[in-house]
Protein backbone atom coordinates (compact mmCIF):
# COMPACT_ATOMS: atom_id res chain seq x y z
CA UNK A 1 0.00 0.00 0.00
CA UNK A 2 0.72 3.68 -1.11
CA UNK A 3 0.01 6.99 -0.71
CA UNK A 4 -0.97 8.47 -4.27
CA UNK A 5 -2.53 11.61 -5.32
CA UNK A 6 -5.84 10.50 -7.19
CA UNK A 7 -6.95 13.75 -9.78
CA UNK A 8 -10.59 14.08 -11.12
CA UNK A 9 -11.23 15.57 -14.11
CA UNK A 10 -15.08 16.55 -15.09
CA UNK A 11 -16.20 17.00 -18.71
CA UNK A 12 -13.94 15.24 -20.86
CA UNK A 13 -16.01 12.79 -20.22
CA UNK A 14 -18.00 14.30 -22.39
CA UNK A 15 -15.48 14.26 -25.34
CA UNK A 16 -14.67 11.37 -28.32
CA UNK A 17 -12.18 9.63 -26.98
CA UNK A 18 -9.74 10.52 -29.24
CA UNK A 19 -10.09 14.41 -27.72
CA UNK A 20 -10.47 12.96 -24.54
CA UNK A 21 -7.10 11.54 -24.69
CA UNK A 22 -5.90 14.90 -26.39
CA UNK A 23 -7.16 17.33 -23.73
CA UNK A 24 -6.24 14.84 -20.76
CA UNK A 25 -2.23 14.87 -22.03
CA UNK A 26 -2.74 18.55 -21.95
CA UNK A 27 -3.73 18.19 -18.58
CA UNK A 28 -1.13 15.99 -17.12
CA UNK A 29 1.63 18.48 -18.87
CA UNK A 30 0.11 21.69 -16.83
CA UNK A 31 -0.04 19.57 -13.98
CA UNK A 32 3.78 18.42 -14.35
CA UNK A 33 4.63 22.18 -15.06
CA UNK A 34 3.04 23.35 -11.86
CA UNK A 35 4.73 20.39 -9.76
CA UNK A 36 7.80 21.42 -11.74
CA UNK A 37 7.50 25.25 -10.85
CA UNK A 38 7.34 24.04 -7.12
CA UNK A 39 10.45 21.98 -7.18
CA UNK A 40 8.06 18.59 -6.30
CA UNK A 41 9.13 14.88 -7.66
CA UNK A 42 6.12 13.02 -9.42
CA UNK A 43 5.09 10.45 -11.79
CA UNK A 44 1.92 10.00 -13.20
CA UNK A 45 -0.33 6.75 -14.31
CA UNK A 46 -3.37 7.40 -16.38
CA UNK A 47 -6.24 5.49 -16.03
CA UNK A 48 -10.05 6.25 -17.51
CA UNK A 49 -11.53 8.60 -15.38
CA UNK A 50 -8.56 8.89 -13.23
CA UNK A 51 -5.12 10.28 -12.91
CA UNK A 52 -2.78 9.09 -10.65
CA UNK A 53 0.21 11.29 -9.16
CA UNK A 54 3.25 9.44 -7.34
CA UNK A 55 5.73 11.47 -5.21
CA UNK A 56 7.25 11.64 -1.85
CA UNK A 57 4.71 14.96 -1.06
CA UNK A 58 1.82 14.11 -1.82
CA UNK A 59 0.19 16.78 0.43
CA UNK A 60 2.21 19.12 -1.96
CA UNK A 61 1.16 17.09 -4.82
CA UNK A 62 -2.60 17.46 -4.60
CA UNK A 63 -2.20 21.35 -3.31
CA UNK A 64 -0.32 22.48 -6.46
CA UNK A 65 -2.60 20.65 -9.19
CA UNK A 66 -5.50 21.96 -6.76
CA UNK A 67 -4.94 25.43 -8.72
CA UNK A 68 -4.81 23.81 -12.39
CA UNK A 69 -7.74 24.08 -14.76
CA UNK A 70 -9.36 21.21 -15.35
CA UNK A 71 -8.66 19.31 -12.10
CA UNK A 72 -12.48 19.11 -10.65
CA UNK A 73 -10.58 18.14 -6.90
CA UNK A 74 -7.58 16.04 -6.07
CA UNK A 75 -7.56 13.86 -2.91
CA UNK A 76 -4.28 12.42 -1.12
CA UNK A 77 -5.30 8.50 -1.51
CA UNK A 78 -3.84 5.29 -0.08
CA UNK A 79 -3.50 2.47 -2.85
CA UNK A 80 -3.82 -0.78 -2.58
CA UNK A 81 -3.39 -4.10 -4.73
CA UNK A 82 -7.12 -5.24 -6.81
CA UNK A 83 -7.71 -6.99 -3.45
CA UNK A 84 -10.89 -6.55 -1.62
CA UNK A 85 -9.78 -7.57 1.74
CA UNK A 86 -6.37 -5.05 1.45
CA UNK A 87 -8.87 -1.91 0.63
CA UNK A 88 -10.88 -3.03 3.62
CA UNK A 89 -7.81 -3.04 5.93
CA UNK A 90 -6.85 0.21 4.38
CA UNK A 91 -10.08 2.12 5.26
CA UNK A 92 -10.31 0.92 8.72
CA UNK A 93 -7.12 1.93 8.99
CA UNK A 94 -7.71 5.91 7.71
CA UNK A 95 -11.08 5.70 9.44
CA UNK A 96 -9.44 4.99 12.91
CA UNK A 97 -7.23 8.29 12.61
CA UNK A 98 -10.77 10.46 12.35
CA UNK A 99 -13.68 9.05 14.02
CA UNK A 100 -14.31 9.66 17.56
CA UNK A 101 -16.99 8.27 20.00
CA UNK A 102 -20.55 9.94 19.16
CA UNK A 103 -19.29 10.48 15.57
CA UNK A 104 -21.19 8.97 12.37
CA UNK A 105 -20.18 8.02 9.44
CA UNK A 106 -20.81 6.93 5.64
CA UNK A 107 -18.67 4.81 2.92
CA UNK A 108 -19.20 5.76 -0.59
CA UNK A 109 -18.09 3.24 -3.07
CA UNK A 110 -17.72 2.85 -6.31
CA UNK A 111 -16.11 0.24 -8.94
CA UNK A 112 -14.76 0.09 -12.13
CA UNK A 113 -13.77 -3.00 -14.67
CA UNK A 114 -14.58 -4.87 -11.58
CA UNK A 115 -17.07 -7.96 -11.44
CA UNK A 116 -18.61 -10.43 -9.33
CA UNK A 117 -19.71 -7.72 -6.77
CA UNK A 118 -21.77 -4.29 -6.45
CA UNK A 119 -20.91 -1.24 -5.33
CA UNK A 120 -23.32 -1.17 -3.00
CA UNK A 121 -21.93 -4.71 -1.76
CA UNK A 122 -18.41 -3.01 -1.32
CA UNK A 123 -19.76 -0.26 0.84
CA UNK A 124 -21.88 -2.57 3.00
CA UNK A 125 -18.70 -4.74 3.60
CA UNK A 126 -16.00 -2.09 4.29
CA UNK A 127 -18.43 -0.19 6.85
CA UNK A 128 -19.61 -3.45 8.68
CA UNK A 129 -15.52 -3.67 9.39
CA UNK A 130 -15.11 -0.35 10.28
CA UNK A 131 -18.18 -1.09 12.83
CA UNK A 132 -16.30 -3.84 14.16
CA UNK A 133 -13.12 -2.04 14.60
CA UNK A 134 -15.06 0.80 16.55
CA UNK A 135 -18.54 -0.20 17.69
CA UNK A 136 -18.99 3.06 19.00
CA UNK A 137 -19.39 4.85 15.14
CA UNK A 138 -23.05 4.74 13.69
CA UNK A 139 -23.85 4.57 9.91
CA UNK A 140 -25.59 7.99 8.58
CA UNK A 141 -25.66 7.81 4.65
CA UNK A 142 -27.80 11.18 4.78
CA UNK A 143 -25.67 13.79 7.02
CA UNK A 144 -22.76 11.92 8.35
CA UNK A 145 -19.99 13.45 10.42
CA UNK A 146 -17.16 11.48 8.48
CA UNK A 147 -17.17 10.19 4.88
CA UNK A 148 -14.59 7.61 3.63
CA UNK A 149 -14.52 7.14 -0.05
CA UNK A 150 -13.29 3.69 -1.44
CA UNK A 151 -13.26 2.84 -5.56
CA UNK A 152 -11.97 -0.80 -6.31
CA UNK A 153 -10.98 -0.51 -9.68
CA UNK A 154 -9.09 -3.23 -12.20
CA UNK A 155 -5.81 -1.58 -11.76
CA UNK A 156 -6.21 -1.52 -7.68
CA UNK A 157 -8.19 -0.17 -4.50
CA UNK A 158 -8.17 4.14 -4.07
CA UNK A 159 -8.88 4.98 -0.23
CA UNK A 160 -9.25 8.28 0.90
CA UNK A 161 -11.54 11.06 3.31
CA UNK A 162 -10.76 14.24 1.82
CA UNK A 163 -10.47 16.51 -1.28
CA UNK A 164 -8.48 19.41 -2.56
CA UNK A 165 -11.40 21.35 -4.59
CA UNK A 166 -9.62 22.33 -8.09
CA UNK A 167 -11.30 25.00 -10.51
CA UNK A 168 -12.40 22.38 -13.02
CA UNK A 169 -13.72 23.79 -16.42
CA UNK A 170 -11.07 22.62 -19.67
CA UNK A 171 -7.10 22.17 -19.59
CA UNK A 172 -5.82 25.47 -20.59
CA UNK A 173 -4.41 25.74 -23.56
CA UNK A 174 -7.06 23.32 -25.33
CA UNK A 175 -9.06 26.60 -26.78
CA UNK A 176 -6.11 28.42 -28.61
CA UNK A 177 -5.32 31.81 -27.50
CA UNK A 178 -7.32 35.19 -26.58
CA UNK A 179 -6.19 38.48 -25.69
CA UNK A 180 -7.49 40.43 -22.67
CA UNK A 181 -7.77 43.61 -22.07
CA UNK A 182 -6.68 44.16 -18.45
CA UNK A 183 -7.05 46.68 -15.91
CA UNK A 184 -6.23 47.38 -12.29
CA UNK A 185 -9.83 46.91 -11.66
CA UNK A 186 -11.86 44.00 -10.29
CA UNK A 187 -13.71 42.80 -13.55
CA UNK A 188 -11.02 42.08 -16.06
CA UNK A 189 -9.07 39.83 -14.40
CA UNK A 190 -12.37 37.58 -13.19
CA UNK A 191 -12.91 37.68 -17.03
CA UNK A 192 -9.86 36.35 -18.08
CA UNK A 193 -9.70 33.61 -15.38
CA UNK A 194 -13.25 32.66 -16.70
CA UNK A 195 -11.81 32.43 -20.29
CA UNK A 196 -8.08 30.36 -18.62
CA UNK A 197 -10.88 28.26 -17.24
CA UNK A 198 -12.76 27.28 -20.20
CA UNK A 199 -9.22 26.39 -22.05
CA UNK A 200 -7.91 29.54 -23.50
CA UNK A 201 -4.14 30.88 -22.85
CA UNK A 202 -4.42 34.53 -22.73
CA UNK A 203 -2.54 37.53 -23.58
CA UNK A 204 -2.60 40.51 -21.84
CA UNK A 205 -2.61 43.96 -23.05
CA UNK A 206 -3.03 47.30 -20.82
CA UNK A 207 -3.68 50.87 -22.12
CA UNK A 208 -1.83 53.14 -19.86
CA UNK A 209 -3.56 56.52 -19.69
CA UNK A 210 -0.60 58.30 -18.90
CA UNK A 211 -1.34 61.77 -16.83
CA UNK A 212 -5.01 60.34 -17.28
CA UNK A 213 -5.20 57.73 -14.99
CA UNK A 214 -4.91 57.28 -11.46
CA UNK A 215 -1.74 57.12 -9.49
CA UNK A 216 -2.51 53.32 -8.48
CA UNK A 217 -3.34 52.27 -12.25
CA UNK A 218 -0.43 50.51 -13.52
CA UNK A 219 0.84 48.88 -9.95
CA UNK A 220 -2.32 47.50 -9.89
CA UNK A 221 -2.80 45.99 -13.16
CA UNK A 222 1.11 44.34 -12.93
CA UNK A 223 -0.45 42.55 -9.34
CA UNK A 224 -3.38 41.47 -11.33
CA UNK A 225 -1.06 40.13 -13.82
CA UNK A 226 1.26 38.83 -10.93
CA UNK A 227 -1.61 37.04 -9.63
CA UNK A 228 -3.30 35.52 -12.56
CA UNK A 229 0.23 33.87 -13.70
CA UNK A 230 0.00 32.24 -10.22
CA UNK A 231 -3.25 30.13 -12.03
CA UNK A 232 -1.01 29.01 -14.47
CA UNK A 233 2.28 27.90 -13.01
CA UNK A 234 5.05 27.00 -14.85
CA UNK A 235 4.14 29.41 -17.82
CA UNK A 236 4.87 32.69 -18.56
CA UNK A 237 2.06 35.38 -18.66
CA UNK A 238 2.88 38.45 -21.13
CA UNK A 239 1.07 41.94 -20.62
CA UNK A 240 1.70 44.13 -23.44
CA UNK A 241 1.73 47.57 -22.35
CA UNK A 242 0.14 50.34 -24.67
CA UNK A 243 0.60 53.93 -24.62
CA UNK A 244 -3.24 55.88 -24.51
CA UNK A 245 -2.15 59.47 -23.32
CA UNK A 246 -2.45 60.38 -26.56
CA UNK A 247 -5.76 59.72 -27.32
CA UNK A 248 -6.91 61.82 -24.34
CA UNK A 249 -4.85 64.58 -24.96
CA UNK A 250 -6.82 64.73 -28.84
CA UNK A 251 -10.28 64.77 -27.43
CA UNK A 252 -9.80 68.03 -25.48
CA UNK A 253 -11.85 70.31 -27.08
CA UNK A 254 -12.24 68.50 -30.15
CA UNK A 255 -15.19 66.39 -29.05
CA UNK A 256 -18.25 66.16 -26.92
CA UNK A 257 -17.44 65.12 -23.51
CA UNK A 258 -20.36 62.83 -23.16
CA UNK A 259 -18.98 60.79 -25.86
CA UNK A 260 -14.71 60.46 -24.40
CA UNK A 261 -15.94 56.97 -23.15
CA UNK A 262 -17.19 55.47 -26.14
CA UNK A 263 -14.07 56.82 -28.09
CA UNK A 264 -11.75 55.53 -25.88
CA UNK A 265 -13.50 51.71 -25.62
CA UNK A 266 -13.55 51.78 -29.36
CA UNK A 267 -9.93 52.96 -29.67
CA UNK A 268 -9.26 49.80 -27.30
CA UNK A 269 -10.94 47.74 -29.19
CA UNK A 270 -9.48 48.94 -32.87
CA UNK A 271 -6.03 48.94 -30.99
CA UNK A 272 -6.92 45.60 -29.03
CA UNK A 273 -7.85 43.91 -32.73
CA UNK A 274 -4.45 45.22 -34.16
CA UNK A 275 -2.42 43.80 -31.90
CA UNK A 276 -3.74 40.12 -31.85
CA UNK A 277 -4.06 39.86 -35.22
CA UNK A 278 -0.14 40.96 -34.84
CA UNK A 279 0.38 38.26 -32.41
CA UNK A 280 -1.98 35.48 -34.36
CA UNK A 281 -4.54 35.76 -32.02
CA UNK A 282 -8.39 35.00 -33.56
CA UNK A 283 -10.16 36.76 -30.27
CA UNK A 284 -10.65 39.91 -27.84
CA UNK A 285 -11.65 39.57 -24.10
CA UNK A 286 -13.27 41.94 -21.66
CA UNK A 287 -14.54 42.65 -18.25
CA UNK A 288 -17.48 44.32 -19.93
CA UNK A 289 -20.74 43.74 -18.07
CA UNK A 290 -24.24 44.34 -19.38
CA UNK A 291 -25.93 47.80 -17.60
CA UNK A 292 -22.76 47.99 -15.19
CA UNK A 293 -21.54 51.81 -16.53
CA UNK A 294 -22.97 54.23 -18.87
CA UNK A 295 -20.75 53.15 -21.56
CA UNK A 296 -21.99 49.05 -20.84
CA UNK A 297 -25.43 49.75 -22.10
CA UNK A 298 -26.60 47.72 -24.37
CA UNK A 299 -26.50 50.29 -26.88
CA UNK A 300 -22.93 51.03 -26.42
CA UNK A 301 -21.97 48.26 -26.13
CA UNK A 302 -23.17 47.69 -29.88
CA UNK A 303 -21.51 50.60 -30.79
CA UNK A 304 -18.38 49.71 -28.89
CA UNK A 305 -18.19 46.64 -30.71
CA UNK A 306 -18.98 48.08 -33.60
CA UNK A 307 -15.23 48.58 -33.80
CA UNK A 308 -13.69 45.56 -33.69
CA UNK A 309 -12.76 43.22 -36.68
CA UNK A 310 -12.61 40.17 -34.07
CA UNK A 311 -14.93 38.36 -31.90
CA UNK A 312 -15.21 40.04 -28.69
CA UNK A 313 -16.18 38.00 -25.40
CA UNK A 314 -17.60 39.21 -22.88
CA UNK A 315 -17.57 36.55 -20.02
CA UNK A 316 -19.09 38.10 -17.28
CA UNK A 317 -22.09 40.59 -19.72
CA UNK A 318 -24.70 38.73 -16.71
CA UNK A 319 -22.91 38.70 -13.99
CA UNK A 320 -23.83 41.28 -11.28
CA UNK A 321 -21.15 42.96 -8.78
CA UNK A 322 -21.65 41.15 -6.36
CA UNK A 323 -21.05 38.17 -8.01
CA UNK A 324 -17.93 39.45 -9.87
CA UNK A 325 -16.36 40.52 -6.27
CA UNK A 326 -16.74 36.99 -4.90
CA UNK A 327 -14.66 35.31 -7.57
CA UNK A 328 -12.17 37.66 -7.78
CA UNK A 329 -11.76 36.75 -3.73
CA UNK A 330 -11.94 33.21 -4.47
CA UNK A 331 -9.09 33.79 -7.72
CA UNK A 332 -6.88 36.04 -5.53
CA UNK A 333 -7.19 39.20 -7.30
CA UNK A 334 -9.75 41.44 -5.11
CA UNK A 335 -8.56 44.18 -3.93
CA UNK A 336 -10.50 46.24 -0.87
CA UNK A 337 -8.46 49.46 -1.23
CA UNK A 338 -7.12 49.75 -4.45
CA UNK A 339 -6.09 53.59 -4.48
CA UNK A 340 -5.98 55.54 -6.71
CA UNK A 341 -7.50 54.02 -9.93
CA UNK A 342 -9.16 56.51 -11.51
CA UNK A 343 -9.69 57.82 -15.31
CA UNK A 344 -9.29 61.50 -15.32
CA UNK A 345 -10.68 61.97 -18.71
CA UNK A 346 -14.24 60.44 -17.43
CA UNK A 347 -16.74 63.35 -18.30
CA UNK A 348 -19.87 64.20 -15.68
CA UNK A 349 -22.18 63.04 -17.91
CA UNK A 350 -21.43 60.48 -20.49
CA UNK A 351 -23.73 59.22 -23.28
CA UNK A 352 -25.90 56.22 -22.33
CA UNK A 353 -27.10 55.76 -26.08
CA UNK A 354 -24.64 56.95 -28.21
CA UNK A 355 -24.97 58.02 -31.79
CA UNK A 356 -22.88 56.21 -34.19
CA UNK A 357 -23.21 59.57 -36.37
CA UNK A 358 -21.60 61.71 -33.25
CA UNK A 359 -19.20 58.50 -32.35
CA UNK A 360 -17.78 58.80 -36.53
CA UNK A 361 -16.88 63.12 -36.19
CA UNK A 362 -15.24 62.56 -32.88
CA UNK A 363 -13.39 59.64 -34.46
CA UNK A 364 -12.49 61.79 -37.60
CA UNK A 365 -11.10 64.85 -35.07
CA UNK A 366 -9.26 63.18 -33.44
CA UNK A 367 -7.61 61.09 -36.05
CA UNK A 368 -8.75 57.66 -34.72
CA UNK A 369 -6.88 55.70 -37.54
CA UNK A 370 -3.52 57.23 -36.82
CA UNK A 371 -3.83 57.18 -33.06
CA UNK A 372 -4.41 53.59 -33.22
CA UNK A 373 -1.91 52.92 -35.79
CA UNK A 374 0.99 54.72 -33.66
CA UNK A 375 0.00 52.96 -30.70
CA UNK A 376 -0.19 49.36 -31.38
CA UNK A 377 2.85 49.77 -33.11
CA UNK A 378 4.93 51.22 -29.98
CA UNK A 379 4.22 48.94 -27.14
CA UNK A 380 6.37 47.25 -23.74
CA UNK A 381 6.13 43.77 -22.53
CA UNK A 382 6.51 42.63 -18.61
CA UNK A 383 5.74 39.12 -18.11
CA UNK A 384 5.16 37.57 -14.90
CA UNK A 385 5.84 33.31 -14.16
CA UNK A 386 4.75 31.73 -10.84
CA UNK A 387 3.40 35.14 -9.20
CA UNK A 388 6.73 37.05 -10.16
CA UNK A 389 7.16 39.97 -12.58
CA UNK A 390 9.93 39.33 -15.06
CA UNK A 391 10.32 42.36 -16.79
CA UNK A 392 10.37 45.65 -15.89
CA UNK A 393 7.38 47.16 -13.72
Amino acid sequence: MTEVVLLRYGELFLKSDPVQRHFTSILVRNCAKALDSMGIAHRFEIHRGRILVHGEDPQGIAGAIGRVFGVVDASVARLTSPDLEEMTMAAVDLAKQSLREGMTFAVRARRQGVTGITSQEIGTLVGSAIQREMPFARVSLSEPDYEIHVEFRDFGGLVYDSRVNGPGGLPWGTQGRALSLLSGGIDSPVASWLMMKRGCEIVYVHFDGGKWAGSDVRSNVLENLRRLSLWTAGFPARLIEVRAEELYDSMEGRVEPRYRCILCKRFMIRAGCAIACREGVPALVTGENLGQVASQTLENLAVISGAATLPILRPLITYDKNEVITLARVIGTFEPRPGDVSCRAVPRMPATKAECDAVSRGERAIGIESLVREASSRTSEITALDGKLQGPG
